[in-house]
C-alpha cells in the first residue's frame, strides 16, 4: 500500500502542492502596492525601450520632488505577448523594442525601487513538453533576474486551454520560488484549478478609461460621474481589482476619482493609475504625488474597512483601526450636500478623550478637536468625493494650517514644507501652523511671517479679489419648450464648430496647457511622437503640418462608420480672414473617395455661420477652392476619406498659424432636422474664475440627439466639450455612445459678463426631457498664498 501512494506522487506531483495552503501572492490584509500600468500609453502595437525610460523618468522626477512612491510599474500589452498571439523574448519583434533586453529598464525603476509587472496570456505552452518548458523558463526568468512583481494574464491573448492548467500551475509555483508576492491579476481568464494561484478577478469585468468604457449615466457638470458612481466591490474584498484609475481622457476631477478608488475601495493595488498620467495640468501633480503619499502612509491600517450606515450616503466607507479612521464620502447630485459624521464606533473609533478631525480632500483642512461621541457636519461639493480623517491618537500627525482651506504641496524629510493656503476672493482668514515642530523660518509669498506666526495668536491674510455675491455653484434656470428658432442651423453649426473629433488624448493636452516641466514634456512628447499615433491619423493638427505622409481621416476601428449622418468635413480658420483659394490634397485617388477626379464638387464658406457661400470646385488628388473673398468656415459634404494636407492662401501666401482646426465626423446641418427647442436667458453680474456653464439635457433624446448653444449679445458661442465626450476619431477605442443626459459645457470669459446669454436645447428626435442650465467653477476658484515652512 506504502508504495501504491509513493507511486501515485511520484506520477501526479501536484497533488502535493494540493495538500497545502496555496499563497496567491498577497491576502485581503496585505497594505495595497501603488501601480502604474502602460495600457493607452501604448496599445497593441507594444512599448519600446525609448519610451519606457522616459515613462520611468517622470515617476522618478515625481519621487524626487514630491516623494511619490511608484511600487510597480507595469508594461501592458505588446511586451512579449499581443492580441491573439504568445511571443518570446528572442523574437524580432521583442529585439526591434528593446534592443538592449529588460535589464536598462529594471536598472532604471530599482533606483526608485520600483519593481516591474507585465500584461500576457495565460497559456502560450505550445504543443510539445519543449515548447512548455520554453514558455515556462522565460516567465521564471522575469522573476529570477528582474525581481518581477506582477503577471496580468488577459483572455484578450487567448484562453489558456484545459489540458495546459497544470502547466500553469508549474509556471506560478516556479515565479513565486523567485517573487513569493507576485501578483496574478485574472483578466477574465475562466480558471479552474489554477484559480487558487490569482491574486485578483476584475471586478465586474469593466475597464476604466472615461467614455470608452466608463460614461455618465446621468447629467453631471464632468464626465467621471459614470465611473465615480460604480460602488463598493464585494464585502469589500481587496484582492479585488477595479482597472484603476485612467488619466487620458476627460480630466476634470480627476482627484475625486482617485480619493474613491485609493480609499473607498483601497485594494491590493491601490493607488493604481494608467494612461498618460503626464496629460495632468503642471498645477495638479503635486495633488497626485499627495493622494500617494497618504495613501502609503496610511496602508498598513487601510485593509480593514466597513460600510457605513445610509445616513453617510451611498457607499461610504470607514476604514483604519480602533483609533483612527479615514471616512469617504461622495455625492452624485447638483447640489452640495451636508453629512454628520459622528466621532465613535458607528465610524469604528474606540472610545477615547479627544478625537483630532481633519478634511484631506476636496481641500485640506483643519475641522478642529472633538470629544469622542461628539459630531461633526461636512459638506460634500456637487459630484465630487470628500476624505476625512478622525483620530484619537498623534501617530499620524500631518502638517497643516489653522483656520484656512490649504493644500500640503511638499512634505519631504529635511526639505522646506511647502504648503498652498487657499481662500475665495475678497476673503480674509486668521491663521495658525500645526503639527510642524521645530520651526526656523516661515514665509508667505516670499514673506518672512515667522514672528507673526510663532506665538498662541493667529496671524490675518487677506486674499486678493473682489468678494462674489453668489456661490460659484448653483443652478441658474429651468429652461422652457419653446418654437425651433430660425436660426437653428447657426446654432448648431456653432457647437460642432466648437467641438472637434480629435483623439481624446489631444483634447486632454489642450485642456491642461503647456508644461514647463521638462520630464513631463519628454513623457508626452514620447506619446504623441510615437509613430502609431501618429500614423492613426487621429489629430487634426497633421493637416497644417507640411507632410503628405501624415494626415486627419475618419477612423474605422472595428470595421465600422461613427460619422453622423455620413459626417461632413469642416475647417475653422480662427478668425475671418480674406481667402484667395483653399487647397486640399490626398495622396492617391483611392484616399480621394468617394470624390471622383474631374468631377464638379461644392465647398461652402462663411463668416458668421449665418450666410454661407456655395463654391466650386474639381475633385483631383490636389484640389483648389477658389473662394476669393472673407471667409472663416468650410464645409466640405462628401469629403475625401484620407485628406493629407489643407493649405490656407491669402494675397498669393501660404497662411501659417497654429488656430486652425478640423473635424470630420459631425452631420451637416443640412441632415440634422430639428424637431424641438428649449430656451432660456439670463444675465451674470460676475463670473468667478475657472466659471463654466452646463446645460443639462435630463432624459432620453437618443443618441446625437440633442443639442445646445448660446448666444451671447446675439453672438453664437458652442460648446466645445461634453459629457458624454463628443465623438472622437480614437487612439484607443471608440467613444461610447449615449441615449440620454447629455450635458453641455461652455467656458465662461470674463467679456460675458452683463451681457445677455441666451442658451438653446435643439432636440433632432421626439423627447421628452427637461434641460436646465448651472454654473460651476473647476478649480475651485481660489486665490492662493504659497506658505514655505524651513
Amino acid at each position: 500500500m506504502k508504495n501504491i501512494i509513493i507511486l501515485f506522487f511520484l506520477l501526479n506531483p501536484l497533488a502535493v502542492f494540493s495538500q497545502t495552503t496555496i499563497y496567491p501572492g498577497a491576502d485581503e490584509k496585505s497594505p495595497s502596492r501603488s501601480q502604474y500600468f502602460s495600457w493607452i500609453n501604448n496599445t497593441n502595437e507594444g512599448p519600446t525601450e525609448e519610451q519606457t525610460l522616459i515613462n520611468l523618468a517622470f515617476f522618478d522626477w515625481l519621487k524626487q520632488e514630491y516623494g511619490m512612491i511608484l511600487d510597480i510599474y507595469a508594461f501592458d500589452a505588446g511586451l512579449i505577448d499581443g492580441k491573439n498571439f504568445y511571443g518570446t523574448m528572442d523574437s524580432e519583434r521583442f529585439k526591434r523594442n528593446f534592443p538592449n533586453g529588460l535589464a536598462p529598464i529594471y536598472e532604471k525603476a530599482r533606483v526608485n525601487n520600483t519593481r516591474l509587472g507585465l500584461w500576457g496570456g495565460p497559456d502560450g505552452f505550445g504543443d510539445t513538453l519543449e515548447e512548455a518548458q520554453k514558455r515556462k523558463d522565460m516567465l521564471v526568468s522575469l522573476c529570477r533576474d528582474y525581481h518581477w512583481a506582477l503577471f496580468k494574464f488577459d483572455a484578450v491573448c487567448g484562453p489558456l486551454r484545459r489540458d495546459k492548467e497544470d502547466d500553469f500551475i508549474d509556471l506560478m509555483q516556479q515565479c513565486r520560488r523567485y517573487s513569493p508576492d507576485l501578483i496574478l491579476l485574472n483578466h477574465r481568464l475562466g480558471l479552474d484549478k489554477a484559480k487558487p494561484y490569482a491574486t485578483t478577478f476584475l471586478w465586474e469585468g469593466r475597464e476604466a478609461y472615461i467614455d470608452v468604457n466608463a460614461k455618465n449615466n446621468t447629467t453631471a457638470p464632468h464626465n467621471r460621474a459614470g465611473i465615480m458612481d460604480r460602488g463598493l466591490v464585494p464585502d469589500l474584498q481587496r484582492l479585488t481589482e477595479d482597472h484603476g484609475v485612467c488619466l487620458s481622457s476627460c480630466l476634470d476631477y480627476w482627484e475625486d476619482d482617485l480619493i474613491l478608488h485609493a480609499f473607498n475601495r483601497s485594494l491590493i493595488l491601490a493607488p493604481q493609475i494608467y494612461g498618460n498620467p503626464w496629460l495632468l495640468s503642471d498645477d495638479e501633480f503635486p495633488k497626485l504625488a499627495r493622494i500617494y503619499n497618504l495613501h502609503r502612509k496610511f496602508s498598513k491600517i487601510l485593509v480593514n474597512g466597513m460600510v457605513l450606515p445610509d445616513s453617510y450616503g451611498r457607499d461610504a466607507v470607514s476604514r483604519g483601526d480602533d483609533k483612527t479612521r479615514l471616512v469617504t464620502l461622495r455625492n452624485l447630485s447638483w447640489d452640495p450636500r451636508e453629512f454628520t459624521v459622528n466621532l465613535n464606533k458607528e465610524i469604528g473609533l474606540n472610545k477615547g478623550k479627544q478625537v483630532s478631525v481633519r478634511l484631506f480632500h476636496p481641500e485640506e483642512r483643519i475641522l478642529g478637536t472633538f470629544r469622542y461621541g461628539e459630531s461633526v457636519k461636512v459638506v460634500v461639493p456637487p459630484f465630487r468625493s470628500l476624505l476625512l480623517f478622525a483620530s484619537t491618537t498623534n501617530q499620524y500627525s500631518e502638517p497643516g494650517v489653522e483656520g484656512v482651506d490649504f493644500e500640503v504641496v511638499k512634505n519631504i524629510p529635511n526639505e522646506p514644507i511647502q504648503i498652498k493656503l487657499l481662500g475665495l476672493p475678497g476673503t480674509k482668514a486668521r491663521i495658525k501652523t500645526a503639527n510642524i515642530p521645530h520651526i526656523k523660518k516661515i514665509e508667505i509669498e516670499g514673506q518672512d511671517v515667522t514672528q507673526q506666526l510663532k506665538g498662541q495668536n493667529p496671524m490675518e491674510i487677506a486674499f486678493e479679489g473682489e468678494a462674489l455675491n453668489n456661490p460659484y455653484h448653483r443652478k441658474l434656470a429651468d429652461m422652457k419648450r419653446t418654437p425651433i428658432p430660425h436660426d437653428a442651423a447657426s446654432l448648431y453649426e456653432a457647437t460642432v464648430f466648437a467641438a472637434d473629433n480629435n483623439a481624446l488624448e489631444v483634447r486632454s493636452l489642450y485642456r491642461s496647457g503647456e508644461t514647463q516641466n521638462t520630464y513631463v514634456k519628454a513623457a508626452r512628447d514620447a506619446f504623441f511622437q510615437q509613430p502609431t499615433f501618429i500614423n492613426r491619423g487621429i489629430w487634426d493638427k497633421n493637416l497644417f503640418d507640411g507632410n503628405m505622409n501624415t494626415g486627419f481621416w475618419v477612423s474605422k476601428r472595428g470595421g465600422l462608420d461613427h460619422r453622423i449622418n455620413k459626417g461632413c468635413f469642416r475647417l475653422d480658420l480662427g478668425e475671418a480672414l480674406f481667402v484667395d483659394s483653399i487647397i486640399v490634397k490626398v495622396n492617391n485617388e483611392h484616399e480621394l473617395q468617394p470624390l471622383l477626379i474631374a468631377e464638379g464638387n461644392f465647398a461652402h464658406v462663411s463668416s458668421d455661420l449665418k450666410a454661407w457661400k456655395s463654391v466650386t470646385f474639381l475633385a483631383d488628388v490636389t484640389m483648389n477652392i477658389p473662394v476669393n473673398g472673407t471667409m472663416r468656415y468650410l464645409k466640405l459634404n462628401p469629403f475625401p476619406d484620407a485628406i493629407a494636407e489643407i493649405e490656407v492662401y491669402s494675397d498669393g501666401k501660404k497662411l501659417q498659424t497654429d488656430a486652425f482646426r478640423a473635424s470630420n465626423l459631425f452631420a451637416d446641418s443640412n441632415a440634422m432636422r430639428c424637431t424641438e427647442a428649449w430656451d432660456t436667458s439670463f444675465q451674470l453680474s460676475e463670473i468667478a474664475r475657472n466659471s463654466y456653464l452646463s446645460v443639462a439635457i435630463n432624459g432620453e433624446h437618443g443618441v446625437e440627439g440633442a443639442y445646445a448653444a448660446l448666444k451671447v449679445d446675439g453672438k453664437y458661442v458652442g460648446a466645445p466639450s461634453r459629457a458624454v465626450s463628443y465623438p472622437a476619431n480614437p487612439w484607443e477605442n471608440f467613444v461610447a455612445k449615449s441615449a440620454s443626459d447629455y450635458t453641455y459645457l461652455f467656458p465662461l470669459t470674463e467679456d460675458m459678463k452683463n451681457k445677455k446669454i441666451e442658451v438653446f436645447v435643439l432636440g433632432y428626435y421626439p423627447m421628452q426631457v427637461k434641460p436646465e442650465v448651472w454654473i460651476s467653477s473647476y478649480p475651485v476658484p481660489y486665490e492662493e498664498k504659497m506658505m514655505v515652512i524651513y
